[in-house]
């Protein structure tokens, strides 16, 4: 299962609120690239795929497809704000290795 800090809902909502036709829904997934192999992908769906997995959190439903769901079990989505910039920060158990920019991974 993948989790949603309370800050990620709240900024993801905030964002989907400035949409318009206003979307679905929120699909996390994993996709092949980066230095070290894989990298995180967030994006707007107006409907779940056919064997997604469907999250709810208050009322922001969050997709995933069966693949990705092998690589984000566990993982955790925040929204931080640094000095350095803001943005969406996975916290993921079954990472192995990053890479130096810190945008993808090995499992």
């Amino acid at each position: 299962m993948i989790q949603l800090t309370e800050r990620a809902v709240d900024k993801v909502k905030e964002i989907l609120d400035t949409q318009d036709p206003k979307p679905a829904g929120l699909r996390i997934s994993v996709v092949g690239g980066g230095c070290s192999g894989f990298s995180y992908s967030m994006a707007f769906e107006n409907a779940p795929g056919l064997l997604d997995k469907t999250y709810s959190y208050s009322d922001l439903r969050v997709f995933v497809d069966q693949a990705s769901l092998l690589y984000l079990d566990g993982a955790e989505v925040d929204y931080v704000e640094t000095l350095e910039g803001s943005g969406f920060k996975f916290n993921n158990p079954n990472v192995k290795s990053t890479c130096g920019c810190g945008s993808s991974f090995s499992a």
